[in-house]
């Protein structure tokens, strides 16, 4: 019942011209075109080697978002564009989880962050070095960041919806997100956008109307032409942005008042990409490179320190902050790709030959806070230390035809090696230190954010190879079969393989079915594997004792049963439909995906759960640890529904229409419950983290849209319906929703000249909150809003956006 209603109301918002989806192209950008949808014929690069497959004639499906889609909104963060018009990703705008404020990871299908593999060109993207490991979407994952790229160095993102490890490795569980770079020889544009949030929100304790998180953005591109028929495009993009705060009264002490800072962070953001391609002499090799810089200082807020009412941290230091603090924790990441290699024929062969590396580091920074353990003469700013990842990837791909009677097989073949590196760097000393004498009740550190220590330092690396065979072939023009396998061997953990199978049936020239079946992987990553983060305590008369986060190759875990992560596995399926006639299409695929051995983080494991677990941690002065765990299977079921349609009338002007939805269901169906050392283990996964992966991402998503272009004039107008999302407890009584909303986004454009375009909108337009925050399980003010909520809780935010080409 839930697939028919979903579907009867995908189809009746395209009928009625209302909503708009992900395969729409909405007209802006940087010449503000007119209003054209992906043609339907496009030729796609993702999902599929055979060459000339347009997204409605393959396989697998692929969703197709242009970049004039993506930078047709007031957002210029590319997670969030992809967000707006994909149903099937999500990017919640989470708030006080420390550096995932600054660092939000997607997710596709409610699945980990990084159970979407993605691709910059067809090449494996480098993940961030932050790892989540607080209450947030996506705790225990380091993914790729998405907003590392702008829309405006982007000519379309492709989005493979189905396990695809066979193709293209490791992480392609939920599926692929492949970001094509501008390729222009030659013109060129700028714009400038500027938004801010005026709105009015109801927290448990307020009501009140603010005007905040002004960003101003400048982007802009330029082609150039390498001899006769190579290119090179340059561009650009900075964001300044002031933070937001929708947190609520605090209601603690003498003076009731907001005292934390709820929300987006403050942030400086410069970005530079470059994407070039020339052709080697005069015959048919190429040589190409892309790769990008980004620098990116953002600030967010933990939560405050108030004095006065017995907090012991903050009375200590009441000297420097009388009233209390509240601490900031300041990441700077920098993140550095580069891209190298040649294409062209060997015999009858093509083949392509690429080199990457990539690299991301993150510093933090503790400011407007204090160790408290030092009293009034502690620093109030500190450096905390520093995270890096990088990646380096080479590989071989060949691929070539066949034709045997009226069959074309298409095999490609490939190899590719790949080494990753992981670095923790110590903070300063007073980040993480504990002063002689300290009173027991204190904790040590900065307040807000604990420095690394020396002991945390860690400086390890990797490497895989893999081998894999790609076979698709299509049989009187009416059946596609395709077949692919690989074959992986790592470093750390051994090997492991995959296969996949698709088909395709042509019954006439409007009506295909399709289907697949896949198994996948995901190796554990090297920050599940070594990153460790400590905090030493005093209990009452015992030693300094330590408790925080442990590898699994750690005494300490080892100690309470820890044992070496194995990689995640997959089972997916798929079956759909494709329907095109005139200037309508429609697909529907649903989807079934297994998953097994998947890692999460545990819970605390406290030296006082029992007689047991103290004897285990009693020799490492230990209280309380934590490690990184297989063992979670789950179950992902869900349809995907995208319908487009083409309208156009010399008299009212150009019109796209597009509606589409995402239904999932997700349920853990095992957890793990003892450890090699610990049967039972207490508290080792908790009900909250289990309803999270469940329950934390909307079950239903309809985007849709009408975009419409007449002479100088254009418009566009889009809806989003979430389902609901539960914030859960560790128990019921702390269970909340968020609520199922409906939030509308309008944009309307004029064209001065051919080169000017002025374009006014408003996201949330009717400033829908998602339900706040019950007063009995906020008592600080700081969460005023459930942060799990999938559209954020800034409200209305109101643009403009002038756009030059040449």
């Amino acid at each position: 019942m839930r697939t028919c209603q979903a579907t009867l109301l995908a189809s009746a918002a395209l009928l009625l011209a209302m909503p708009a989806a992900a395969q729409t192209a909405p007209a802006t950008g940087d010449a503000e075109p007119a209003a054209e949808a992906p043609a339907d014929n496009e030729v796609v690069v993702t999902g599929t080697r055979a060459p000339g497959r347009s997204r409605l004639d393959t396989v697998s499906p692929v969703d197709v978002l242009t970049g004039d889609a993506l930078r047709a909104q007031g957002t210029t963060e590319l997670a969030d564009a992809l967000s707006t018009v994909a149903p099937s990703i999500d990017f919640p705008r989470q708030a006080a989880v420390d550096g995932t404020d600054a660092i939000r990871p997607a997710t596709l299908r409610g699945l980990s962050p990084d159970q979407t593999l993605v691709l910059v060109n067809g090449t494996r993207a480098h993940a961030s070095a932050l790892l989540n490991i607080n209450g947030s979407i996506g705790r225990g994952s380091a993914a790729v960041d998405l907003n590392t790229i702008p829309t405006v160095a982007l000519d379309r993102v492709e989005v493979l919806r189905e396990g695809a490890s066979a193709q293209y490795g490791s992480d392609a569980i939920a599926g692929v997100i492949n970001l094509r770079l501008r390729e222009e020889r030659s013109g060129g544009g700028a714009n400038v956008t500027f938004g801010t949030y005026a709105t009015k929100y109801d927290a448990a304790r307020i009501s009140r109307s603010v005007r905040d998180g002004e960003t101003v953005t400048f982007a802009g591109w330029k082609g150039f032409g390498l001899g006769s028929d190579g290119f090179l495009t340059v561009s650009g993009e900075y964001v300044a942005r002031q933070p937001t705060n929708r947190a609520d009264i605090d209601p603690r002490g003498s003076a009731p008042r907001i005292r934390a800072r709820f929300g987006d962070p403050e942030l400086e953001q410069g970005t530079v990409y470059v994407n070039a391609a020339v052709p080697l002499g005069d015959g048919d090799w190429t040589a190409y490179a892309n790769g990008g810089f980004q620098q990116r200082d953002a600030e967010s807020a933990a939560f405050p320190r108030l004095a006065g009412i017995g907090n012991t941290n903050a009375d200590e230091v009441s000297g420097l902050y009388p009233d209390g603090f509240l601490p900031l924790i300041g990441t700077r990441s920098k993140d550095y790709t580069a891209t190298g290699g040649v294409r062209g024929t060997l015999g009858a062969w093509n083949a392509d030959l690429t080199v990457s590396y990539g690299r991301n580091t993150i510093d933090f920074a503790t400011r407007d806070s204090a160790n408290t353990t030092y009293g009034n003469a502690s620093l109030r700013n500190f450096d905390s230390g520093s995270l890096s990842y990088d990646q380096l990837v080479a590989g071989l791909d060949l691929a070539r035809e066949y034709t045997l009677g009226a069959a074309v097989i298409n095999v490609a073949a490939g190899a590719e090696y790949r080494r990753e590196g992981f670095e923790i760097g110590a903070g300063q000393p007073e980040s993480y230190n504990r002063a002689p004498g300290a009173r027991a009740a204190l904790q040590s550190g900065a307040q807000g954010f604990v420095g690394f220590q020396p002991a945390n330092e860690v400086d390890v690396h990797r490497s895989n190879g893999s081998l894999y065979l790609d076979v698709e072939a299509r049989l009187w023009d009416r059946l596609t079969l395709g077949a692919a396998a690989r074959g992986e061997s790592y470093s750390d953990f051994g090997e492991t393989a995959t296969a996949k199978l698709s088909a395709r049936y042509d019954v006439a020239p409007w009506l295909a079915f399709r289907g697949s079946v896949s198994t996948g992987f995901r190796a554990p990553s090297l920050q599940q594997q070594y990153y460790t983060s400590t905090q030493t305590q005093v209990i009452g008369n015992l030693p300094p004792q330590e408790t925080g986060l442990y590898p699994v190759s750690s005494g300490i875990a080892q100690a309470l049963g820890a044992l070496p992560l194995d990689p995640e596995k997959s089972r997916n399926y798929s079956v759909g439909t494709v329907v095109r006639f005139g200037g309508f299409s429609l697909t529907v695929d649903g989807y079934h995906i297994r998953i097994r051995d998947q890692i999460a983080l545990s819970e605390n494991i406290l030296a006082s759960a029992s007689q047991q677990v103290g004897a285990l941690l009693a020799p490492f002065n230990v209280q309380a640890a934590r490690f990184f765990i297989n063992g979670i299977q789950t179950t992902t079921k869900g349809l995907d529904i995208v319908a487009a349609y083409t309208l156009r009338s010399e008299s009212l002007g150009n019109f796209n229409l597009s509606a589409a939805a995402n239904l999932n269901d997700i349920s853990v169906d095992r957890v793990p419950t003892s450890t090699a050392a610990l049967n039972p283990a207490p508290s080792l996964f908790g009900r909250n983290r289990v309803l999270t992966i469940e329950q934390g991402t909307p079950r239903t998503k309809i985007v849709g849209a009408v975009d419409w272009r007449r002479d100088a004039l254009g418009a566009t107008i889009r809806a989003v319906h979430y389902g609901n999302v539960l914030q859960p407890g560790t128990v019921v009584a702390n269970d909340y929703y968020v609520g199922r909303k409906t939030l509308i986004d309008l944009e309307g454009r004029y064209r001065f000249t051919d080169n000017v375009t002025l374009a006014l909108g408003a996201e949330n337009l009717f400033d829908v909150y998602p339900d706040r925050t019950p007063g009995t399980l906020n008592n600080n003010g700081v969460t005023a809003f459930p942060y799990y909520s999938p559209f954020g809780f800034n409200g209305r935010q109101v643009y403009g956006r002038l756009n030059l080409t040449w």
